[in-house]
């Protein structure tokens, strides 16, 4: 049995470029699939947030819409219903990461919002990822990436090739003219090679154990990377 962490965002707002609060949170599939495929295989999970806050779901990622239908929707409530971990979050600056054998970020906007500046979770970030241990991150999560930084700027993922949730998808999505910044301008910006694969379908991409998808649709994949580097 392995233990896994999952890093979340505790911001249930984003803000946009003119300073209003768009709802958000975690997206609900990227935590759910995962946790799913973690949980069956017979792993142990273990869920971190800045300051231990109880993660928030993003409601609109809780829509048949966005789930392939009314029975894909309900699957995923109900993944989120039996994940009990999530009422009882760790505080992330408390994380020892020799207590697990993995770390895997799910994404949604909330990261853009705190774990985009968060130390605590750069410096975990770049711990895990020179630790060789499985890292997982997917979709908006990459915004973490861009506070793993050392004392002279320079970004620990630098010239690591990654996946995350692309300006094209950010624009279908309708929310690019309103952000404050995008994922894919700020991740090459630090220095990080973005991959790009078709809008909204499953893209993983891996490089040495840093393990990275671009979009919803590639967290299953993402997470079943994962599970053949914990056996």
């Amino acid at each position: 049995m392995a233990r896994i962490l999952f890093v979340m965002t505790g911001a249930d707002r984003w803000t946009m470029a003119d300073g209003t609060k768009h709802p958000t949170g975690f997206w609900a599939e990227e935590a759910a699939v995962p946790y799913e495929l973690f949980k069956g295989a017979g792993h142990e999970v273990t869920v971190a947030t800045p300051g231990g806050v109880v993660p928030p779901v993003d409601r609109a990622s809780l829509a048949p819409e966005v789930n392939g239908g009314a029975e894909g929707a309900q699957r995923v409530a109900d993944t989120l219903a039996g994940f009990t971990e999530l009422q009882h979050p760790v505080r992330l600056a408390d994380v020892e990461l020799d207590d697990y054998d993995a770390v895997f970020y799910p994404g949604g906007h909330g990261p853009m919002e705190d774990l985009a500046g968060d130390a605590d979770s750069g410096r975990l970030l770049a711990r895990t990822l020179h630790s060789g241990k499985p890292l997982g991150v997917v979709c908006h999560g990459p915004a973490a990436l861009l506070a793993a930084v050392d004392a002279d700027g320079a970004n620990a993922f630098a010239g690591y090739r990654v996946a995350a949730f692309t300006n094209d998808e950010e624009t279908q999505a309708g929310l690019a003219d309103k952000a404050p910044w995008l994922l894919h301008d700020r991740l090459r910006e630090a220095g990080v090679l973005v991959q790009e694969g078709e809008p909204w379908a499953p893209f993983v991409v891996a490089d040495r154990n840093l393990v990275t998808g671009q979009n919803p649709s590639s967290a299953g994949p993402l997470a079943e990377e994962l599970l053949k580097r914990l056996a």
